[in-house]
């Protein structure tokens, strides 16, 4: 089996991002290793251990990479949330600062809503349609 296990995401710093993941968007918190360089290997997911793709946090160490977070797809949504419940989530999501960018709506393939992650990068919160 193969699949994408870890997708790099460019964070400020890695306490707010992990309280942001963690507490706003209630992922677990997998991984978190202080490496030789000073820097750490932080890894949170969505689901379960093993059932989806985990975020690698990694910490901006120059002006580019710093300028970078919050708009690594160029404004485009980058990122898929799924869930099982859209109506639970988003109310959590909402009650713990979530900036959401359109109310949500019903699409043939389920329902959506776009929102903002603490930086500036756009997510889909999605239930796929049954």
């Amino acid at each position: 089996m193969r699949r994408v296990a870890l997708v790099t995401l460019v964070v400020r710093d890695y306490d707010e991002a992990i309280r942001f993941y963690t507490e706003a968007l209630g992922f677990r918190l997998v991984e978190d290793a202080p490496r030789p360089d000073g820097s750490r290997w932080v890894v949170v997911e969505p689901g379960t251990e093993g059932h989806g793709t985990g975020l690698l946090l990694a910490r901006a160490k120059n002006d580019d990479q710093r300028a970078r977070a919050g708009d690594q797809t160029g404004g485009r949504v980058g990122f898929f949330l799924h869930t099982d419940d859209f109506a639970r989530d988003h109310a959590r999501m909402t009650a713990a600062g979530v900036t959401f960018l359109e109310e949500p709506r019903h699409e043939p393939y389920g329902s959506v809503a776009v929102f903002e992650d603490l930086y500036g990068n756009r997510w889909d919160l999605l239930q796929p349609a049954a």
